[in-house]
């Protein structure tokens, strides 16, 4: 419980220094951005609309499609945020001076980057989603061929080039300065999108880990016996690779199977096979396959 209490206090901490970097450096400074924020700024260009009136409706919409197409658990991670960063936007735009700190765009562009970065580690690492366009990433990358990556920078290139129309050339460099210092302070507090994790479990409750990996994380798992350098007990030890985005929800698993199982984390610059580079096989089609080419 005192976890989860952390985690959210985490999350609601990335929601405020987000509103912070949007409305003290962003908003001002009128340096173009991507993501739902980016399609507020654009809305509230042609329209005159709040952005967090913008933001609010499209994270909404956004989470209905995500209950339809990821379930329940998926909408439980990013409802918070979903609801909170409007909110938080509407909060801050009202703190007086906010909008005044600074008219040098680059400082803008910098600060609004790091902010930005620091909040979205912040909200990741918490187990959270930060919602949004995420979603629409995520669907792209679920019904074709595209990375979830990929599918990120499509989108946001799609919002900036709409606000590039009432942007000059000076602001779309500041918009570019701006991006860069965001994927930059992200890498930093995370391994990209392609990189994946390998995580190593040491606990005496090895079978029901190995049982929650398969069925609950749906990740792979390869078993190792070690012997314990103190009792010199003999056991088995477990490694599995996963993306960055499953390690809150294995990290709370073990934990909570084994309060004190020993876990190291490695970063794994290129994976290929199963539910990496090929789909994941459910075991009766993995077993068709193994015994299909026994036949041969």
């Amino acid at each position: 419980m005192k976890n989860k209490i952390i985690n959210v206090v985490q999350v609601l901490i990335g929601n405020i220094v987000l509103a912070v970097a949007v409305e003290a450096f962003i908003v001002p400074s009128g340096i173009p951005m991507g993501g739902a924020t980016g399609l507020g700024l654009v809305l509230h260009h042609f329209f005159g609309w709040r952005i967090s009136m913008t933001v609010l409706m499209v994270n909404v919409l956004l989470l209905i499609v995500s209950a339809v197409f990821f379930g329940k658990e998926f909408v439980e991670k990013t409802i918070f945020s979903t609801l909170a960063y409007p909110v938080l936007l509407e909060i801050v735009a009202n703190i007086p001076g906010i909008s005044t700190i600074t008219n040098d765009l680059m400082l803008c562009a910098l600060f609004g980057g790091l902010l930005v970065g620091c909040s979205m580690g912040l909200v990741v690492k918490a187990g959270g989603s930060t919602g949004g366009t995420d979603v629409v990433a995520m669907l792209l990358n679920k019904y074709t061929p595209l990375t979830v990556g990929t599918s990120v920078y499509l989108i946001d290139f799609c919002i900036l080039a709409l606000q590039a129309v009432f942007s000059n050339k000076e602001m779309i460099l500041f918009g570019i300065v701006l991006t860069i210092v965001i994927s930059t302070v992200i890498n930093r507090l995370l391994p990209d999108g392609k990189v994946s994790l390998q995580v190593m479990i040491i606990s005496k409750e090895y079978e029901k880990i190995r049982k929650e990996i398969l069925f609950q994380i749906q990740a792979g798992v390869t078993l190792f016996y070690l012997e314990t350098g103190y009792a010199k007990e003999k056991q088995k030890g477990l490694i599995c690779v996963i993306p960055r985005y499953k390690l809150y929800d294995l990290k709370e698993m073990v934990y909570c199977i084994d309060p004190y199982a020993f876990i190291t984390i490695s970063v794994v610059n290129e994976v290929d096979g199963q539910g990496f580079t090929t789909d994941r096989l459910s075991f009766e089609e993995y077993e068709q396959k193994i015994e299909h080419k026994e036949n041969l």
